[in-house]
């Protein structure tokens, strides 16, 4: 048996709806009710965002698991972002954790889940309270694997990443734009499982509108050059990784996973 197995790398996009993707990703003239399939035939992973506005039925996740595995017979993994009531209004409960488990059952028996991603907001900084609550809140799913994403620069030190490390929380690395109030960009595992969200760098990300506006921004060929030399530094660190570009207004993740793909290839990692 290979006692170093070649690392895989997942990439995929936060969400698959967006139609901006349109001609790119998905040919023009593809139904929205097409685009997951299509989605499958071309990336490894997805991360599911819609979970975090409103809750997702069974029924909608079995839909998914049809449309990537019956229907295309992809190996297409689901990340899932947890709902905002967990993280942002901080109302979640063990029975809330139970039921947004439950409506994830068709992926888990499908061997489709990749890890749940709680993505806290930059005003979720480091107090006793906070703590508390976060010890709580793993606790409810201490039986999947977890990312977890600070923006208060508060918990982006070595004694909180020792933390996960012991718990077996995943530590979601990111890139943000470098702008003050967000933490640095940077690589880090805590698991043999890895998660990196690619924000992009526009610097306009406190003045921006939405969502899709913070991510108007394509990296080009040296960025994604530079990413992909900073996996490779840590490939000991990991067996899979999942990366999920945020960035797909103006198609932007189309064509930037397109060059990290590229880039990796350098490096005989296994790129999905």
């Amino acid at each position: 048996m290979d006692s170093n197995p070649t690392p895989r790398i997942y990439l995929g996009t936060g969400g698959y709806s967006d139609t901006d993707l349109l001609g790119t990703l998905y040919s023009t003239g593809t139904k929205k009710t097409d685009f997951l399939r299509e989605y499958a035939k071309q990336y490894g992973a997805v991360e599911i965002n819609s979970t975090f506005y409103a809750p997702i039925g069974q029924k909608a996740f079995a839909g998914m698991v049809d449309k990537a595995y019956v229907q295309t017979n992809s190996q297409l993994k689901f990340a899932v972002k947890l709902h905002q009531d967990f993280t942002h209004a901080r109302k979640g409960t063990a029975e809330h954790a139970q039921a947004f488990l439950n409506a994830l059952s068709p992926l888990i028996e499908a061997n489709a889940l990749a890890p749940l991603l709680l993505q806290f907001p930059h005003g979720f900084d480091r107090t006793r309270e906070h703590r508390l609550y976060l010890a709580n809140l793993v606790s409810w799913f201490k039986d999947y694997p977890l990312a977890v994403e600070f923006r208060h620069n508060g918990w982006h030190t070595p004694q909180v990443v020792d933390s996960f490390r012991e718990q077996g929380l995943i530590w979601c690395s990111v890139d943000y734009p470098k702008v003050s109030g967000l933490p640095p960009s940077r690589l880090i595992f805590t698991e043999r499982t890895g998660y990196l969200r690619m924000h992009g760098n526009n610097l306009n990300w406190w003045d921006a509108m939405s969502a899709s506006d913070r991510h108007d921004y394509r990296y080009n060929e040296a960025e994604m050059q530079d990413w992909a030399q900073a996996i490779a530094n840590q490939r000991q660190h990991f067996d899979t990784l999942y990366i999920f570009f945020q960035n797909t207004v103006n198609a932007h993740a189309y064509y930037n996973i397109a060059m990290l793909r590229e880039a990796l290839g350098r490096f005989e990692f296994e790129v999905l």
